[in-house]
């Protein structure tokens, strides 16, 4: 399952960094049912099973810090015997999987007050977080429109769209990405997840940047919601990840270098508001 869930990672099948912090933690339960002589042996292959998962994307900050507070549980409490440790782990990933969802649910839930029904939104990528928000508010008895640019190359925005099209109260429209600054005369608000903040920089899915350019050239606010834990200091180094040409083009590249970028950075005096489970940050 942890070879599994490593390659998952590494494809970008799961989207969300949320969705995958909870998956990596998931994927280390089943150490708990396989047979180890020590205590040595069974964390040294916790914490080798573990870096392998975060290896698989080196970018995502949730997906590091969770990983991390799990071995440094059982390895912090010095365990007698190999069960115990086996329950501190189960015990450390139950407090993981309870810390992320609950964090997603709290910033959702803040960031209604941040959107007005009838408004007209924009948001790009996929976002289990944005897609809470907007659930919180349909439920609140708000409608809107919403454009969902495709993301390319991995076209993460259809993903958002067709979940959006399933919600009473949203009328979805679906866009490349190049059209974001022709409909932002159209938007009142752009509302996106984030990947992580480090110091004054937003990083998030390749393409924030000029959509968030775009906004500021047009008055129109931007706000991103995440995890409170998604706002890291300097124990987490950003790598930004080069993925496949193949992504891109399917043929090879003949005289020519194909750049494939998953992340950009977007500076934080771009942005309106950033809402997490902790509150409102303006900028």
């Amino acid at each position: 399952m942890i070879d599994e869930t490593v390659e998952e990672i590494s494809e970008m099948q799961t989207h969300s960094s949320s969705v995958v912090a909870v998956k990596a933690a998931q994927a280390l339960r089943v150490l708990t049912d396989r047979e180890f002589p020590t205590v040595e042996d069974y964390i040294r292959t916790l914490d080798r099973n573990s870096s392998a998962l975060r290896r698989a994307n080196p970018s995502h900050a949730s997906l590091h810090t969770t990983q991390h507070r799990i071995v440094t549980a059982v390895s912090d409490a010095d365990p007698d015997d190999v069960a115990t440790a086996k329950e501190l782990t189960i015990g450390a990933i139950e407090e993981v999987i309870e810390a992320v969802e609950s964090a997603k649910d709290r910033a959702a839930e803040r960031a209604v007050s941040e959107i007005a029904s009838d408004d007209v939104l924009l948001t790009h990528d996929f976002s289990s977080t944005v897609l809470a928000t907007i659930d919180d508010a349909i439920e609140a008895g708000h409608a809107f429109d919403v454009y969902v640019t495709e993301s390319r190359p991995r076209f993460l925005g259809r993903k958002m769209t067709r979940h959006l099209a399933e919600r009473d109260g949203i009328d979805v429209t679906l866009i490349v990405d190049g059209a974001a600054g022709h409909f932002m005369p159209q938007v009142d608000r752009v509302l996106v997840g984030m990947d992580c903040i480090v110091d004054d920089t937003l990083y998030n899915r390749i393409g924030t940047y000029p959509i968030a350019t775009a906004a500021a050239d047009n008055d129109v606010p931007v706000t991103v919601v995440g995890s409170a834990a998604k706002y890291v200091d300097g124990a987490f180094a950003f790598e930004n990840e080069n993925r496949s040409p193949s992504e891109v083009l399917r043929e090879p590249a003949d005289g020519f270098e194909i750049a494939n970028p998953a992340y950009d950075a977007t500076p934080t005096r771009l942005l309106d508001t950033v809402v997490t489970d902790d509150g409102v940050r303006e900028y």
